[in-house]
């Protein structure tokens, strides 16, 4: 009989798992996007877009689709998801793991200001802020709004809508991995003394605290939220080797 594996996707790790298991003999994968990137990258399998409709919703979801799996490789920063996915696992008794990048850790070098929320984040700013590279998602460009003292580069996939509430600057829309060499020529070429970054994880986008570290820029890294506690592993290949063993057993 097929097996059928839900993941819950939108970061790179999941469209790479996607790829993997779609290749698994007597496997049927889907890939559950939000739907808050434009265009976003399509993995390989089945493709579903939209939300679940909170915690019961993705219960249904589990087992009207005939869900054998769970894996939850969504973005360390979706904490919402997270927690609904891991009581509706429960719920429908499947097995459900996370995969989670392991979170950036300070360097000696490293000028990093660690805050617990964006509104935190946008408290401090002001003290030592004046041109400011801003990666937190459009969907977080409330937070800064009010910071009229302060440029903004806005690195975003998406423009935001024309009627979003967003701080003074720049608006860059740009798709990442990024490389070291463009990231320290933007911060260059842009003057900016500090970034405002949340510690997602992963090599993608962690060009920018390298060189940061280089040119001695401040770094206010907003800390991730809590998970649930579910079994967790680290990368691709971990997950895979799980996925084989609940598979078979």
């Amino acid at each position: 009989m097929m097996k059928r594996v839900l993941i819950l996707g939108g970061t790179g790790d999941a469209a790479e798992l996607a790829a993997k298991t779609s290749k698994i003999p007597e496997v049927e994968v889907i890939t559950s996007l939000a739907g808050r990137t434009q265009n976003p990258l399509l993995p390989a399998g089945m493709l579903r877009i939209g939300g679940f409709g909170g915690e019961k919703g993705l219960s249904q979801y589990l087992a009207d689709a005939h869900i054998d799996v769970l894996i939850d490789a969504t973005h360390p920063f979706a904490a919402q998801i997270s927690f609904y996915a891991a009581a509706a696992a429960l719920d429908c008794k499947i097995p459900h793991l996370m995969l989670m990048r392991p979170a950036w850790q300070r360097l000696p070098l490293d000028k990093w200001i660690e805050v617990d929320s964006l509104e935190a984040a946008a408290t401090i700013l002001p003290e030592f802020g004046k041109r400011v590279l801003l990666t937190v998602g459009r969907q977080q460009l409330a937070s800064f709004a009010s910071l009229k003292n302060i440029w903004f580069l806005m690195r975003l996939i998406d423009p935001p809508p024309r009627d979003a509430f967003i701080p003074p600057g720049t608006i860059l829309c740009s798709r990442g991995p990024f490389s070291l060499e463009n990231e320290r020529k933007l911060l260059i070429e842009h003057q900016i003394d500090t970034i405002v970054s949340k510690n997602s994880g992963g090599n993608a986008a962690y060009a920018k605290i390298i060189a940061a570290r280089e040119l001695g820029l401040k770094v206010v890294m907003v800390k991730r939220p809590p998970t649930p506690p579910t079994e967790t592993v680290s990368d691709v290949e971990s997950a895979i080797v799980w996925l084989l063993n609940k598979l078979h057993s």
